[in-house]
């Protein structure tokens, strides 16, 4: 199994955090996503672990929380001493509602709406991150209106390679987010900010990608950073007390990947912040982190019913399941690789391979590809592992499908923390 929260019970049955997941199917429904809390709350606190050992707690971990969003994940990563990270005014509606600080979360997007720069001003956001040079104007004059100083960060593009899929790299020069390091634009937009009067810029901010399975691109992303504070405190004479060094860490969703522990990646950055200040005599910064996916993803899993085999002679074999792209479109956007089991027959070999085929109608709603698994048949449950990041939040209503229920499992106790769509959910704002 990928995960230690992962085991089979005497009726040869997958557990998930000790609750049996075709029990599970039985009671909510399918399709279904299952969270495991314990795991999530330890992946908190291995964040926070480090950050107190390493550098004496001077940091803030935010949830990303475009990973997965909603109220009880806000209410469990605020329980844990976190922050969060939000990408719009959705996101930040959710985490307020759930009773989340203003003062912990950081508000991020590269197109943000006045509507949702004025909502974070509002609610007295604790840093906005800005992506370019008209969003500081525009965010000022909001600030200015609203009688408020707003405490804000730059996005910058380090140039880093992040050793990860083209779509989820965010830190090279050519990409939609942030100001170029390369290009001189990140010094000058720097210079640009500090002369609005609403806006305090107290750090600068960087993501170099997503899945990310190395320790280097991290470390080398923040000796780049610390670079980039010291020249501003050189040219400018202004030294910035803040680095945000975003998230990416990488997680196992097949047996083949080989992810380097959460902690020893953020004890790499760590080290790396406090060498390149030593070496540059540049007071060592308040840190933030972003971790998203490295505290849901493995914590996750999705329950479908299988609907139908069919086998093609000298082709393959479709196993055809209750649910597909509307609740997972990571593979077809990313053809992002799972593993998979048949609840009910988890103790048994995976002797097969097989397709795994969605209900929605486009030929590339697939779960997976040529996938190991046992012999499926009607009836039997298959769960996809660690979907915990990614899934929920990126799902949708295509060919009109209800959204999943999301169900937290806590010591074997389960209990539904987002209700299941109906079709009249669907069809209420039409007219």
């Amino acid at each position: 199994m990928l995960t230690p929260n992962l085991t089979i019970n005497a009726a040869g049955h997958l557990c998930i955090g000790g609750a049996d997941t075709v029990a599970l199917a039985k009671t909510h429904g399918t399709p279904l996503y299952v969270m495991d809390e314990n795991m999530i709350r330890e992946n908190c606190r291995g964040f926070e672990r480090v950050i107190s050992e390493e550098y004496g707690g001077r940091g803030l971990i935010c949830f990303a929380s475009k990973a997965l969003s909603c109220k009880e994940l806000y209410r469990i990563v605020d329980s844990e001493g976190l922050g969060a990270d939000v990408v719009s005014g959705g996101e930040l509606y959710t985490a307020l509602k759930a009773g989340m600080p203003a003062e912990k979360i950081v508000m991020h997007g590269n197109s943000k709406p006045n509507a949702e720069l004025q909502m974070a001003v509002t609610h007295g956001v604790g840093r906005i991150v800005c992506d370019n040079l008209p969003e500081l104007d525009r965010l000022n004059r909001i600030a200015e209106a609203s009688g408020k100083t707003v405490n804000i960060m730059l996005r910058i593009k380090p140039g880093i390679d992040a050793h990860t899929h083209d779509f989820v790299k965010t830190g090279q020069i050519d990409s939609k987010f942030g100001f170029a390091l390369e290009t001189g634009e990140a010094l000058a937009a720097v210079k640009a900010a500090s002369l609005y009067p609403n806006l305090n810029l107290v750090g600068l901010h960087c993501h170099i990608g997503s899945q990310i399975l190395e320790t280097e691109p991290f470390a080398e992303a923040a000796r780049v950073m610390l670079g980039l504070m010291n020249d501003i405190r050189t040219e400018i004479g202004v030294t910035l007390p803040e680095l945000n060094l975003g998230g990416g860490p990488g997680i196992r969703y097949t047996e083949e990947d080989d992810p380097k522990p959460f902690s020893e990646i953020v004890r790499a950055i760590l080290n790396a912040v406090k060498e390149t200040c030593a070496a540059l005599s540049f007071p060592e910064p308040f840190v933030l982190f972003e971790p998203g996916r490295s505290i849901v993803g493995g914590a996750g899993l999705t329950l479908y019913t299988v609907m139908a085999r069919k086998q093609i002679p000298d082709i393959r074999t479709y196993v055809l399941v209750d649910g597909g792209m509307c609740d997972n479109p990571r593979y077809a956007l990313y053809h992002s690789r799972y593993e998979a089991v048949i609840a009910n027959k988890a103790g048994e070999p995976r002797s097969e391979r097989v397709t795994i085929g969605g209900k929605c109608c486009e030929s590339g709603d697939l779960v997976g590809e040529d996938m190991p698994l046992q012999p499926a048949a009607e009836d039997d449950i298959l769960a996809v592992l660690a979907t915990g990041a990614y899934n929920y939040s990126m799902a949708s209503n295509y060919n009109r499908n209800p959204r999943a229920e999301l169900v937290m499992v806590r010591d074997g106790a389960a209990r539904t923390v987002v209700k299941r769509e109906t079709y009249e959910d669907i069809v209420r704002n039409d007219i």
